[in-house]
């Protein structure tokens, strides 16, 4: 229908005059083509459960009842499963198989998958009961838990067809090794985790089809939210600043007697955390500190960060019943209006409140607080809050009254896209934090060490791929410990003796399981446009310029790569290259969200960006006969698109005619640089070029 401008009223599509009041009608712009959807590589975490013993039942009761018992028994499984953001992908027999991580990726699949295997083993046990009691037996299962790669396509509506793989041949295997009613996990899930969970180490599996044996950990329980902690027993810094502004907020809030509100905005893992610890141990022994946390998915998550808060200072404890723990609040406010509205909002009752009221409940609950001694509530994560939740603080900035209370936020860049003006408060700051400076990270790596020394060489690698964010360098250093690149660390990290390296850790900074899943759940928000065009970007490298980022992208795109840059800006993926040219070049906000990026990419749609870069490249060149200056470059471009073919199989002729021209322009660039006395790279441009084909040459006469 077509909406007359002069009158508003509908007119069907074929009108070209409104046949209300004759204007005449605007026709609507066709809805731009649909960009077709695309296969990708993912890392997504695999459960894998089977019922153990399950052929026996058939000879106990009858066949009716044991197909009952299997419907009951695969809806209780699969209801733990969507609870926490899994998808049931198959159903093999007797065995049940999820996937955490398709459609969309999320930073904690693992630790899901690992909260879900858990929830239904305490499913099994509910369901036994009722299965005793009307069939006379009960079930038992076994389940393996894995995360690594599979191919997905990148259409969210479109059933997944989960691409059989390693990732899912592991987690298989791991169940079958499980003793019954045990969970195993692989060993990077483990490594996504690990502060989240009890495990026990078990002996390496010699698992089917695998020819080296796997590590692999029986689950005990999982009771924490971060599956890996940051640490906060280091010095801070490089963050005098910022700690000066959250100090100054405190002081304020004391010497006013009122509620002051800082948001600390930035990257995960960039020292938001760490940032508010330290500015909280400056508040003094006087100070009441409550905690709470959004939360990204579950059950009530609303006013989570109020359960958390009402919970500890109350003191309720997980044994008591809702009617002690009332109690408990009621103890403490001596208020029972403010009581029964508290119950009700943190779900220990189930009277139904006005929001307003809910409201008045919290300010008066913070306030009695305020009134004993000063108050900082720290609230993390809200970019996950509910909007309700956002209406709370804006309540309790607008309406508290002659109360100390200090509320410290954090959040990521996400809940500033959505909420520009936030926090729209005077009695309110937001606080950006950037990357560290490389002195800062140097120091972070050097706290980490604690007495141990490291080559500088390698520190300083570790601290230009962090680029600035200290969970990256906490994490790589974590990696290269683990694989025993860097051997017999001393405390704090927890080992004993004297650092040490191996020879080859020239290439093993690579993008560690936790920062992927990280940046795989930022990418996985973007709409298909935008990764898109970022793709290509990627395949460029950490700085690209837009023109062949138009020249690469899909051709419906093309027109749209202006404004879908301008998005990514904004969202903090991509940067001008530099401050001085803001409407040049671009780079990526930090390379390894350039790495994760490519490494989505399937190594054939790879190979064939990097073949069409070459060809635009040498088109530009041609023009500005600066052909020479980029030969190493574009001849690194051909080497890793012959690379990837051989990977994929056997070269046709396309494949060796790009291994042969990548051969020639590295031989070329190897020439130029032995004969400027440039060994080093002479050297390395000669070492790559036997692996490729050599282009024919000549014969003579």
């Amino acid at each position: 229908m077509l909406i007359c401008p002069a009158c508003g009223e509908e007119n069907p599509p074929k009108f070209r005059l409104c046949g209300y009041c004759g204007a005449a009608l605007a026709t609507a712009a066709p809805a731009p083509a649909p960009l077709p959807v695309r296969e990708m590589r993912k890392t997504v975490t695999i459960v894998f459960s089977d019922l153990k013993d399950s052929t026996a039942l058939g000879e106990r009761i009858d066949t009716e009842a044991l197909h009952e018992v299997k419907e009951r028994y695969f809806g209780a499984m699969s209801a733990e499963i969507v609870r926490h953001g899994g998808k049931v992908e198959k159903y093999i027999g007797d065995a049940i198989m999820a996937v955490f991580g398709l459609p969309k990726a999320h930073e904690d699949d693992a630790l899901r998958a690992v909260r879900a295997a858990l929830g239904m083993h305490t499913a099994l046990e509910a369901l036994n009961e009722g299965l005793r009691q009307r069939y006379g037996v009960a079930l038992a299962n076994r389940t393996g838990i894995n995360t690594g790669e599979v191919v997905a396509n990148d259409d969210p509506t479109a059933d997944q067809k989960l691409a059989t793989g390693d990732a899912v041949n592991v987690a298989a295997r791991l169940e079958q090794a499980a003793p019954v009613d045990q969970i195993y996990l692989g060993e990077t899930t483990w490594r996504l985790v690990r502060d989240a969970v009890e495990v026990e180490a078990v002996e390496p599996l010699t698992l089917k089809g695998k020819t080296e044996k796997v590590a692999a950990y029986r689950l005990v329980s999982a009771a924490g939210l971060d599956g890996n902690l940051r640490r906060i027993d280091t010095p801070l810094a490089g963050r005098d600043d910022e700690l000066a502004v959250l100090v100054q907020a405190w002081q304020e809030a004391c010497a006013g007697r009122t509620v002051r509100l800082v948001t600390v905005v930035g990257d995960a893992g960039v020292g938001k955390s760490r940032l508010v610890h330290e500015a909280i141990g400056r508040t003094g022994d006087d100070t009441r500190v409550l905690r709470g946390r959004c939360l990204p998915y579950g059950d009530g998550i609303t006013f989570w960060p109020l359960v958390e808060i009402v919970g500890a200072s109350a003191g309720i404890d997980a044994n008591d019943t809702p009617e002690e723990a009332t109690a408990r609040v009621l103890a403490l406010t001596g208020d029972a209006d403010v009581t029964a509205r508290l119950a009700s909002a943190i779900g220990l009752s189930a009277a139904a409140f006005p929001m307003h009221e809910t409201y008045w409940a919290a300010r008066r609950f913070l306030q009695g607080l305020a009134q004993q001694q000063p108050v900082v509530a720290l609230i993390d994560d809200i970019h996950w809050a509910e909007p309700a939740f956002l209406e709370l603080l804006e309540h309790l900035l607008d309406a508290t009254t002659d109360s100390p209370i200090l509320l410290l936020a954090t959040a990521r860049h996400e809940l500033v896209e959505e909420r520009p003006t936030w926090p729209d408060r005077a009695s309110a700051t937001r606080l950006l934090l950037k990357p560290l400076s490389d002195a800062a990270a140097t120091q972070v790596v050097m706290h980490l060490l604690g007495s141990a020394s490291l080559s500088p060489s390698l520190v300083a690698r570790i601290v230009a791929a962090a680029e600035g964010n200290p969970l990256y360098v906490e994490q790589m250093l974590s990696m290269l410990i683990d694989s025993r690149v860097v051997q017999n660390v001393n405390e704090p990290m927890g080992l004993p003796g004297v650092v040490g390296m191996t020879d080859e850790y020239a290439d093993v900074i690579v993008v560690p399981p936790t920062i992927r899943a990280l940046l795989e759940a930022r990418l996985d928000k973007l709409a298909r446009e935008e990764r898109a065009t970022v793709e290509p970007a990627a395949v460029v490298g950490v700085t690209f310029p837009q023109q062949a980022v138009e020249a690469l992208a899909p051709v419906l795109l093309r027109p749209t790569i202006t404004n879908h840059l301008s998005t990514l800006r904004r969202k903090q993926f991509i940067d001008p290259a530099s401050s001085n040219d803001p409407e040049g070049d671009f780079r990526f906000h930090h390379h390894l969200v350039r790495d994760t990026v490519y490494n989505g990419l399937l190594k054939r749609a790879r190979a064939t960006l990097h073949t069409e870069f070459v060809r635009w490249q040498d088109r530009v060149n041609a023009e500005s006969e600066r052909g020479l200056e980029f030969e190493e470059v574009l001849g690194y471009h051909l080497e890793q698109a012959h690379r990837y073919l051989s990977e994929l199989g056997p070269l046709d002729e396309q494949g060796v005619a790009i291994g042969m021209d990548a051969a020639g322009r590295l031989s070329r660039a190897g020439v130029r640089a032995f004969a400027r006395g440039d060994m080093h790279a002479a050297a390395n441009l000669y070492r790559r070029e036997p692996r490729l084909p050599r282009p024919r040459r000549r014969p003579r006469g």
